[in-house]
């Protein structure tokens, strides 16, 4: 029985590719020859051309969130602009909880008001 498509991605040249899983197997892009970084299957790419949507993507990736099926369908919520990432970013620093946690929030508890 052949394995489901997996996604790979090349970061600095803005490349995707579908290919089967292999723990064992080191990918590499065939335009660069770096290694491609395992993002899951349920990835969707952004536009070659659509740099701010890289740059989020490359945040994401660096912390650790990929873009795995769950047992309900999709990976989640993941953002998709840097404006999200940043208010994510602010979020975890004045709250404590993990980056990659603060990330994958679909949405961020309001302040508490100040008396």
């Amino acid at each position: 029985m052949a394995h489901a498509k997996t996604s790979y991605v090349c970061l600095p040249c803005r490349a995707s590719y579908k290919q089967s899983y292999d723990r064992d197997r080191q990918r590499i892009c065939p335009r660069c020859t770096r290694p491609l970084v395992h993002v899951g299957s349920a990835f969707a790419a952004p536009r070659r051309r659509d740099t701010a949507a890289w740059r989020t993507l490359s945040v994401l990736l660096h912390a650790g969130v990929r873009f795995h099926k769950s047992c309900c369908g999709g990976p989640g919520y993941r953002p998709r602009t840097l404006r999200e990432v940043r208010e994510r970013m602010t979020y975890a620093r004045r709250s404590g909880e993990p980056f990659a946690r603060s990330l994958v929030r679909h949405e961020l508890p309001s302040p508490s008001p100040r008396g």
